[in-house]
């Protein structure tokens, strides 16, 4: 069964996003969670998922942040007020988190999700012994290799097909020292559309901003793997992730109805090159002209990765 998770922006967005069948909605505030296109407030989450369920839809909630100590001594009420909401599952990359949740005798089921370091089905196994219902493979995985982890492993992982993708974070303000250095005084957030580029090819930019969890750097190209869905499917791949951290409003909720009409006809058998291409044409229309897609790390041999 294919799964759609959209992140959503706001409870509005969430509300259009399960009108257009989106499966599951990823929620979380910057305090414990990492890029979220918005840092959501407890009313928002409980009002999002609060209507995940009169809809019969899934609510995850991020819990991915990278967790100090000071946040590891706070996060106890924050999973207690997932649980009472009736999230179903959140995200989690921090043992520390998995370990809170044993000793608080919490039920919130958890997805595994450590970022860059989910590389292995090893990995993944260890983590679903110890209670893990899924986990988010590395965007640097190629397909081969996300084949042959789901292959070895009881529970879906999750690819993302659409969106940003991270490839550095510091914890460290990296853009505010910079600008500190240069004797300028500018704001850092993900709304400045700030970008870095290469000396030698200026052209090729690449997003970055700061937030509570310091620097984060994107991938030059957005990725689309729109045009590549039927190598999920054969690698029994059905988790897809769509992430609108840049992608904002109803040119998001467009795209992902894209991917829902595309899960629609592959579970119809009407999928088609056809299909794909009317999809994908309508999918570079709705997608922001200032930013460029591409399909990452998934077409490449492993053996390319360097």
């Amino acid at each position: 069964m294919i799964e759609i998770i959209a992140t959503a922006e706001s409870v509005e967005q969430a509300h259009s996003l399960f009108d257009a069948e989106v499966d599951a909605v990823y929620v979380g505030e910057d305090q414990y969670g990492l890029r979220m296109p918005a840092s959501l407030a407890k009313e928002e989450i409980a009002e999002i998922a609060k209507l995940a369920h009169e809809k019969n839809k899934r609510v995850i909630a991020a819990v991915n942040a990278i967790m100090h100590n000071d946040r590891i001594e706070a996060i106890a009420p924050y999973l207690e007020f997932l649980q009472s909401i009736g999230v179903h599952a959140i995200t989690v990359g921090d043992a520390g988190v998995i370990h809170l949740l044993r000793k608080n005798e919490l039920s919130l089921p958890f997805i595994y999700d450590a970022q860059t370091m989910v590389t292995s089905a090893n990995q993944i196994n260890f983590w679903v012994k110890r209670g893990a219902i899924g986990a988010v493979a590395a965007r640097e995985l190629t397909y081969e290799e996300l084949k042959a982890v789901q292959e070895k492993v009881p529970v879906p992982i999750e690819v993302q097909v659409y969106g940003a993708t991270c490839i550095y974070q510091s914890k460290r303000p990296l853009v505010e020292n910079y600008f500190r250095f240069t004797d300028q005084k500018k704001p850092t957030s993900k709304e400045q559309n700030l970008f870095l580029s290469e000396y030698k090819n200026a052209d090729k930019q690449y997003s970055i901003f700061e937030d509570v969890n310091g620097t984060h750097i994107f991938a030059a190209e957005d990725l689309n793997l729109m045009p590549h869905l039927d190598m999920l499917i054969e690698a029994n791949i059905t988790q897809w992730k769509l992430d609108g951290i840049f992608t904002k409003g109803e040119p998001f909720v467009k795209i992902a109805s894209l991917f829902v009409e595309a899960k629609r006809a592959i579970m119809e058998g009407r999928w088609s090159k056809e299909a794909c291409e009317k999809l994908n044409e309508q999918l570079i229309a709705y997608h922001p002209e200032d930013r460029t897609l591409g399909t990452g790390f998934f077409l490449k041999s492993p053996s390319e990765i360097k």
